[in-house]
């Protein structure tokens, strides 16, 4: 199994299920889902998290309306401490309020604004399945894996200095292909190991970069403010 740097993201909750993942993937994969497998998979979520049904319903049809075809989905790239790059995934219905913000944040961080292209690269687009260190064993993922033709499961970078209870908060990645993504969902279900679903790919880093304590205590900063902005939706980056 691959080891791979941790990749930050926001928690589900409500607004980010009203606006990313039934904004998203209502207009790629329509609002039924029994054709769209993964509005289904976010549906599905959606119970785990007790969202009320009459709110999934009307954030469903919200999404179908034209006027939501102003949101945009963008990537900013960014240099972070130590050569390790950042990718920016952002929804947003205002491109100047949301690239002002992080580039306030950035500045503020001590990091600096990439060129497009400069880090993106580094990174490839894929189907993820991710799960709590705490709720499954490698092995059981790596059988699950073989079982429905997944590319890969990669293991989480554990920093021997986080407390215990921080490495639980971890996952794996079961990397898909959109042919199988549903069953891998499926074989997870059928051996009651909960998940969280992908909100329809993750970026990977093609390789990982090591970087020294001091760096990765600052890029994690930067990180986190990132995510802290409201157009934000995840923060990926190839920091070991």
């Amino acid at each position: 199994m691959r080891r791979v740097l941790k990749m930050q993201r926001r928690r589900n909750d409500t607004q980010k299920l009203e606006k990313k993942l039934y904004l998203r993937n209502v207009k790629k994969g329509g609002p039924s889902p029994i054709s769209n497998t993964v509005l289904a998979t976010v549906i599905e979520k959606a119970k785990e998290l007790d969202v009320p049904k009459d709110i999934v319903e009307r954030n469903i049809k919200r999404a179908s309306e034209k006027g939501q075809e102003a949101y945009i989905e963008k990537f900013y790239e960014v240099y972070g401490y130590g050569g390790a790059g950042m990718v920016v995934e952002v929804l947003t219905d205002k491109i100047n309020r949301s690239v002002a913000a992080i580039r306030e944040v950035v500045k503020d961080c001590g990091g600096k604004m990439a060129d497009p292209g400069s880090i993106l690269f580094k990174f490839r687009r894929a189907r993820v399945v991710n799960v709590k260190v705490a709720d499954a064993e490698k092995d059981q993922l790596l059988g699950i894996a073989l079982d429905v033709g997944a590319e890969d499961v990669i293991e989480p970078y554990l920093d021997e200095d986080d407390p215990e209870e921080d490495h639980s908060e971890n996952y794996y990645k079961i990397v898909c292909s959109t042919s199988n993504y549903s069953e891998v969902l499926a074989k997870l279900r059928e051996e009651g190991i909960p998940f969280e679903p992908d909100n329809g790919f993750e970026l990977l880093p093609i390789t990982a970069i090591e970087v020294d304590d001091e760096a990765m205590d600052l890029n994690k900063d930067l990180m986190s403010k990132l995510l802290e902005l409201d157009d934000v939706d995840a923060v990926y980056t190839d920091q070991k």
